[in-house]
């Protein structure tokens, strides 16, 4: 009986990894609303570089980001050459980092977010996909629907404004080899921020 559950088990652990966002394989796929109401999915955006970015306003390593403008600055840039940028709020409602769809359209707004969309992930189900563990936590995807970067932001894990023009950004340097066909020199790096309100 043990033997039986520890194989049960064992293919649980082993078709887990098979859907883990693991970098060089294909991005998991999802399909969840924007803060508008419209369903934005990960197949229609094939041909497209996609960046995902897991947020919280709160969070003082967002804010770290977000204050100076630095990554709006990343949205506004990328975007403009084509790049797809989504913003996920994995928070589930009863946490109070949730944000409805009225108040996300409300902080976006204060935050001056120039990203594309920002998908509403209250059941947890588009974080967990890719293991978001923190407030940022940065994915690229290439045109092929492949993940190519999968950590932080950047070098320096504090929640200091002035320390980001010293950090090497490597979501930015992931960005630039993608969009010129050449493979991502750091493929991953460990995440830092605010835990994810799942």
């Amino acid at each position: 009986m043990k033997q039986l559950f520890f194989s049960a088990f064992a293919g649980l652990i082993a078709l887990a990894s098979v859907h883990a966002a693991e970098v060089g394989a294909p991005a998991p796929a999802f399909t969840a609303k924007d803060a508008n109401g419209k369903e934005v999915s990960l197949a229609a955006l094939k041909g497209k570089v996609v960046v995902l970015e897991w947020n919280n306003f709160g969070c003082p390593f967002v804010v770290k980001h977000y204050g100076p403008g630095n990554m709006q600055k990343l949205q506004e840039t990328y975007t403009g050459k084509g790049v797809v940028w989504l913003t996920v709020n994995s928070a589930n409602e009863s946490s109070g980092a949730y944000l409805s769809p009225a108040a996300a359209l409300e902080q976006t707004a204060k935050n001056s977010w120039k990203g594309s969309h920002y998908l509403i992930d209250s059941t947890g189900a588009v974080g967990k996909a890719y293991a978001a563990k923190t407030t940022p936590h940065m994915f690229v995807i290439n045109k092929e629907g492949v993940l190519v970067y999968n950590g932080a932001l950047d070098s320096k894990a504090t929640t200091k404004s002035e320390d980001i023009s010293s950090s090497d950004n490597y979501v930015a340097k992931a960005l630039d080899a993608t969009l010129a066909g050449k493979p991502v020199a750091t493929g991953k790096t460990e995440p830092y921020g605010c835990g994810v309100k799942y």
